[in-house]
């Protein structure tokens, strides 16, 4: 049997990797910060018949993460962890803003969530991965390669989670590490990034990013980064 733990699975992409994985037959260990949605995706996440623990709290609080690890690793037992998704994150202050506008204080908060938090969580966890042999997948974003007014803070964090991934590759070679960016997806993540405007066109998570996480789990290819949309691509022209 299988086991992930996915940060910041109440909504978004998230949740749907999370539902994939469960109706796949995976036993999951979820967290997020708002514990009623927790508790109401970790009911949903048991309907389909298979172990789900929900721990709420913020990735950014060490205590909260070393709560986690614990769980994890009872969980996992000797056959260790087969999945790390860091998916929790934030975009800091909202309208985005300049970089000159952007606080030590905001980009301190920005960098905890999704640079800090993620390298704290999979040190502790990185035995059990190795154990496992199992994969890490850190949740990035084009913001991370490219570089789009406003999104300074953003997509900083992403280039260095990102790097620290791939770092963990290379000095970890007995597990996969990737960084996936899932393209623009029709959340409420990327909904607050464009506040009044019309997100309609973007794809729901479960249309793009999800299949091509899949796709990148079944096949396991080197570490490395990739895209959503280039691995879903593929997984379509194999099935048609």
């Amino acid at each position: 049997m299988s086991t992930a733990l996915i940060t910041g699975a109440t909504q978004g992409l998230g949740r749907a990797l999370a539902g994939a994985l469960a109706a796949r037959g995976w036993d999951l260990v979820v967290t997020a910060r708002n514990a009623s949605r927790l508790a109401e995706t970790v009911s949903a996440l048991r309907g389909h018949g298979h172990d789900v623990v929900g721990l709420a709290g913020d990735v950014s609080d060490a205590v909260h993460r070393d709560e986690v690890a614990h769980v994890v690793t009872e969980i996992a037992g000797t056959h260790g962890l087969d999945l790390l998704v860091h998916n929790a994150s934030t975009l800091g202050p909202v309208p985005l803003r300049p970089l000159r506008d952007l606080s030590a204080q905001d980009l301190a908060a920005v960098l905890s969530v999704n640079v800090v938090a993620p390298h704290a969580l999979t040190r502790s966890l990185l035995p059990t991965l190795e154990a496992a042999r199992g994969t890490l997948l850190s949740i990035s974003s084009d913001a991370g390669v490219e570089h789009y007014e406003t999104w300074g803070g953003y997509g900083a964090s992403k280039a260095a989670l990102d790097h620290l991934t791939l770092t963990f590759a290379t000095e970890t070679p007995i597990i996969r590490a990737y960084a996936v960016d899932p393209g623009d997806m029709r959340t409420a993540m990327h909904q607050a990034a464009f506040p009044g405007e019309d997100i309609g066109d973007r794809p729901l998570p479960e249309e793009v990013a999800v299949p091509g996480i899949l796709a990148l789990l079944a096949a396991r290819p080197a570490s490395g980064r990739y895209r959503a949309v280039d691995l879903a691509a593929v997984t379509s022209g194999v099935a048609s």
